[in-house]
């Protein structure tokens, strides 16, 4: 069984939580009538499974089948308890709210600083080749030219990277995750729009929404959030509107390393006898070779050399820039006036709209200030693009625009051309170093958009190797990295020239940032609720320019622009073909659950013979039992004493903290040994623990379930002996502090020691047991069970998994069973196992044979 596994609650399901009056709600707070109350009373706790309005996984009998001793027996054992597994599924910290640190002064200018050599290197390196583009398309004929150019490069500039990212965008990180992932699943979180079978039910409508007055904006926050719920079409788009975004970002990161390289290697050309094309092309090769081979060892062992390079480029940009300035003509100022993009226009036509496309180039990499942003924070990369990044780029613009007012022929060397002989070869070793952490940056991002990907169930599982026991962003996925290296190379060496290149590059990146402005315009309707003008005024705006961007460039796609939209249309593919089969696969699993009726028919044995050791079952369903452990009964002669389902479950936040990892809840009678556990990462968080610190975290999980269970089942006996007058009253049976606070917080946030350092530091929210609680020296059964399971740990671990084959019903149309049959079939052939994130030892595992017919 894939234990990377991706769940899905059932769309009508609700829960029930304790009121302070002795009645129940509903928990998105709607009260609950006596009639339903006593109705939900009277379900099957044998198991302690979930129980929805409209029925779960755990089998729930009609109350005629029931005989009335069993039935007292039940209501004086405990009151009804319903199950919080799939609140507590959702219940971490931060799931709902921004949280940021407050850092000092000192501290955000040497973070600024940071970020000068990880996010703002592909915009730093674009000097390099945007005026030679641009004036490839529009011959200098009078400073009309020159003027309007660096007029439109500078309003881009000041338009997109500074309004649009600086001061909008940034600000719609998800709990100080950016990118288009993260947009995504803040949405997800605020309302049912993911396809991916991957949210668990919190409340039908948001806290911060019921606590507000009626106002038009949250009318129509809560419009927007129904539309989006109710309609399939939406959810598609929105997926897809994603999953392109995504698939754009990597074919951004095929171009960038060819484009910087070349660009810097170039240089040479000119400056040094003999040096022509087939030797630009050689040397980048080179060049490239090095950069993706030294990947495997990791950013961090050169990251600190990232940020002073860049910071030396982007003084050598200024100072050359203001040089440049003074000493050839300092009219060029004249281009903060817009007036001359207009005259730019009327001068040049159509030429001047082709020439759109090598403006765009100015600002390539502007959306890794938002993709970048959780390895720093808001206000550091403002204050790095504010201080330093813009005013730099401004001069150097401004600065080749002075060079080129009287050396209008040097358009095709114009970055070089500029600088003073003297400076030319620290300039030149500079612009190469600078070039390549540019590409580092996009490759690094490629990374991240992988893992993102994978963890949400949009992207077959492939090696990922983390390569900092510090910095949990720090990855390294081989076969991207050759993958990339390999068609950086077949583009340096096809293309032959940084301008053949260009006319590819910027199509992907203008793709990425009209995704954000949509996803953007979405946080604004439905969670911050901004004023509808104001939320108008941002897609008109800004959509408009980017869509005019994207004309100009889309206008390329003969030149070479077909090959970014080819790159991300495979992986837009790829992507949109393993979600839809795992959506199906996870449907089809639901179909096969096994009842809880049948288990508990076999007995406490089931069946079989229990032999000492845990069984850990891995399967995609927080809730029912899979249909593998039927196979597994029938297939294998014997089944271990202790049996856990386990499921790897991804929710839409970045992080959840190690002493949240984990939640249970008891399969059928205790006597079964039976457990349901949900272990919950983030899309960020890290799965670099062993098969063996996993177990270890997962037994004293289970440990201090048992423990918390016990304390609540002899709180509740006392409760019921000194209210045994009144228990026949169904509606009138107090709930438990504990029980109360089972649907607040996980199992597991509760009694920690203060020695466990792995569990960390115990929540404040948590519920504290009272001191009466008995202990497992007073409570000879949890002893039992305690020692029991200790004999099973004792006997070792074995991961039973299913060898699953997904195959298309006979009835399927064409499109359908090509998809599934071959396309899907081949992904998860050459993906890699499940088992293989844990590191298990092939003599730890079972697997049995499925077929999931969808």
């Amino acid at each position: 069984m894939d234990d990377g596994g991706i769940q899905e609650e059932p769309p009508s399901a609700r829960f029930l939580t304790p009121t302070r009056s002795g009645g129940t709600r509903w928990v998105d707070g709607s009260e609950v009538d006596s009639s339903e109350s006593a109705a939900l009373s009277l379900g099957d706790e044998r198991s302690g499974e979930t129980v929805s309005a409209e029925g779960s996984a755990a089998a729930t009998g009609p109350a005629s089948r029931v005989s009335s001793g069993t039935f007292r027996r039940r209501l004086g054992k405990r009151p009804r308890r319903v199950d919080s597994l799939d609140v507590e599924a959702m219940n971490v910290r931060g799931a709902h709210g921004h949280s940021s640190k407050e850092l000092t002064m000192l501290s955000t200018i040497a973070m600024a600083f940071q970020t000068l050599g990880v996010v703002y290197g592909d915009m730093g390196t674009s000097p390099l080749y945007v005026f030679s583009d641009v004036f490839s398309k529009v011959p200098i004929k009078s400073e009309v030219e020159i003027l309007g150019a660096l007029s439109l490069v500078m309003y881009t500039i000041a338009l997109i990277p500074f309004a649009k990212y600086v001061f909008i965008v940034l600000k719609a990180n998800d709990n100080g995750e950016g990118g288009t992932f993260a947009l995504y699943s803040l949405i997800c979180r605020y309302a049912k729009v993911s396809l991916l079978p991957n949210q668990q039910r919190v409340d039908e409508d948001i806290s911060s929404f019921r606590l507000k007055l009626p106002t038009p904006e949250l009318e129509r926050a809560m419009f927007v959030k129904d539309c989006l719920e109710k309609k399939p079409l939406f959810k598609n788009i929105l997926l897809f509107l994603v999953l392109m975004g995504t698939s754009m970002v990597i074919g951004d990161g095929i171009l960038t390393p060819s484009m910087s390289v070349m660009s810097a290697v170039s240089g040479l050309q000119g400056q040094v006898p003999g040096f022509d094309t087939d030797a630009v092309v050689i040397v980048s090769i080179i060049v490239l070779l090095l950069l993706f081979s030294v990947q495997r060892f990791g950013t961090g062992k050169v990251g600190f050399m990232f940020a002073p390079i860049l910071g030396l480029w982007f003084i050598n940009l200024s100072s050359i820039g203001i040089y440049n300035i003074v000493k050839y003509d300092i009219s060029v100022v004249r281009a903060f006036n817009p007036a001359y993009i207009y005259l730019f226009f009327q001068t040049n036509g159509m030429k001047a709209w082709s020439a759109l496309g090598g403006c765009v180039l100015c600002i390539t990499g502007a959306e890794a200030m938002f993709a970048d942003l959780g390895h720093f924070s808001v206000k550091s990369i403002q204050v790095a693009f504010t201080a330093v990044v813009f005013p730099c780029l401004l001069i150097a613009y401004m600065g080749q625009a002075a060079f080129l007012m009287k050396n209008p022929l040097a358009v095709e060397r114009i970055f070089y051309d500029s600088v003073p002989g003297v400076l030319f070869w620290p300039v030149f070793v500079i612009a190469t170093l600078a070039a390549m952490i540019a590409s580092q940056a996009m490759i690094s991002a490629t990374f991240s958009c992988i893992k993102q990907a994978m963890a949400l169930g949009c992207f077959p599982r492939i090696k990922i190797i983390h390569t900092s026991k510090k910095i949990m962003g720090q990855i390294y996925i081989p076969v991207m990295n050759w993958f990339l290296m390999v068609m950086c190379i077949i583009i340096v060496a096809t293309f032959r020239s940084t301008n053949d290149i260009a006319n590819a590059y910027g199509i992907a990146e203008v793709g990425v940032m009209m995704v954000s402005t949509v996803l953007v315009t979405l946080v604004m309707l439905l969670i911050w609720q901004t004023n509808l003008f104001l939320v108008l005024c941002f897609p008109i705006l800004f959509g408009a320019v980017e869509f005019a961007y994207l004309t100009a460039v889309l206008s390329k796609i003969r030149e070479g622009g077909w090959l970014p939209l080819a790159f991300s249309s495979l992986f837009l593919c790829i992507m949109y073909t393993w979600n839809y089969g795992s959506v199906l696969k996870y449907q089809s699993e639901m179909r096969g659950k096994i009842s809880l009726d049948f288990i508990l028919d076999l007995g406490a044995t089931l069946g079989t013979v229990r032999v000492p050791g845990i069984g850990l079952v891995y399967n995609e369903l927080v809730q029912g039992i899979p249909s593998i452990f039927g196979q597994l009964l029938v297939t294998l002669p014997a089944m271990h004493s202790t049996i856990v389902f386990v499921c790897i479950k991804y929710i839409p936040v970045p992080y959840v903290p190690l002493e949240e990892r984990f939640l249970f809840r008891r399969v059928g009678q205790k006597d079964y040994h039976m457990f349901r556990c949900v272990a919950r990462y983030g899309y960020k968080d890290v799965r670099k623990e062993d098969h063996g610190f996993f177990e270890q975290l997962l037994v004293e999980s289970l440990e201090k379930f048992l423990r918390r269970e016990a304390q609540e089942i002899a709180l509740e006996t006392s409760t019921m002996e000194a209210e045994r007058d009144d228990i026949s009253v169904v509606s009138e049976v107090p709930q438990s502090p504990a029980c109360e606070g089972d649907l607040r917080t996980p199992l597991l946030s509760d009694q920690r020691s203060g020695d466990d350092n792995r569990m960390g530091t115990r929540d404040d929210s948590a519920p504290v047991l009272p001191s009466s609680s008995m202990s497992a020296e007073e409570d000879p059964a949890l002893e039992y069970e305690l020692e029991a399971l200790r004999e099973a740990m004792a006997s070792g671990f074995t991961y039973l998994l299913a060898h699953g084959d997904v195959r298309a019903r006979k009835e399927s149309f064409f499109t359908k069973k090509f998809i599934i049959n071959y396309f899907y079939a081949f992904l998860r052939r050459n993906c890699r196992a499940g088992t293989a994130t844990l590191k298990v030892p092939h003599s730890n595992i079972m697997r049995v044979g499925m077929t999931y017919m969808v």
